[in-house]
């Protein structure tokens, strides 16, 4: 192992003493020196993580959410430069977290919470023109075959637990009394950005699925199939009106 790979293992874990050659400048002892960056280290590790995911910590308390936050660190140190995009792994690794296992709905709550992140960073695309929308809606020959084409924001997030409302519930202002949700309800929510701001929107019965065939490249005639196949009343007209006041509609491409 080379020298800053010992360094950068050491850093990381409490229990390894000071890598062989590691000395200071004014000659104070490497042990205390490394304990005292180490802390430094760990401290904007968790730091970072608590910023992405605020409601996780809600839920747990700052005790819990910290160690728990250490033990990842450990297991899974930063692999980019940029700390604002640290933690995509937690929700996984929530989901095996032992003493998480009393909270079920824990990990989806801190999946949404990444994927509000994510959809922050996401490229811009500029929402279609209204007109152009409507040119292909009243076209019968060209409507089945359209691929719409989303913006690249937008993700698509199920759970078999209430954590989209959970998340919701702990927003200011949002009037969601948290006694009031079933958690055992299982939610899907499109998550997507708005100009500045990251949306959580739970949509309509069969949207959700309308949404992740059209972002397979799938024509339109074949995503209202699995969207009616999903929800028998599923409003083809009232979705796409939805999804193009979202301006989540970002192009159009036809069979050739």
């Amino acid at each position: 192992m080379s020298a800053q790979g010992a360094f950068a293992q050491a850093l990381l874990d409490p229990h390894q003493s000071v890598p062989p050659g590691i000395v200071t400048w004014n000659q104070s002892d490497p042990a205390r020196r490394l304990a005292v960056y180490r802390n430094n280290v760990m401290v904007s590790l968790v730091d970072a993580l608590a910023q992405t995911f605020p409601v996780t910590r809600t839920l747990v308390g700052e005790e819990f959410f910290r160690a728990m936050c250490q033990v990842f660190v450990r297991e899974n140190p930063p692999r980019l430069r940029v700390l604002s995009r640290y933690g995509d792994e937690l929700p996984g690794f929530i989901r095996q977290f032992t003493p998480a296992a009393g909270l079920p709905y824990l990990a989806d709550v801190a999946r949404l919470e990444m994927l509000r992140l994510q959809a922050l960073h996401a490229a811009d695309a500029p929402a279609m023109a209204p007109h152009d929308i409507a040119a292909i809606v009243q076209d019968p020959q060209r409507l089945p075959v359209v691929r719409w084409l989303l913006a690249p924001s937008l993700r698509i997030f199920c759970s078999p637990h209430a954590a989209a409302s959970l998340w919701a519930a702990h927003q200011d202002g949002s009037g969601l009394p948290i006694g009031d949700i079933d958690l055992q309800q299982a939610e899907t929510a499109l998550v997507f950005r708005r100009e500045l701001d990251v949306i959580v929107w739970q949509p309509p019965p069969g949207v959700a699925e309308l949404v992740d065939s059209l972002a397979q490249g799938l024509p339109l005639d074949t995503a209202c199939e699995r969207a009616f196949d999903a929800a028998p009343d599923f409003d083809l007209p009232l979705s796409l009106a939805s999804l193009m006041r979202h301006e989540l509609l970002t192009g159009a491409d036809f069979p050739h």
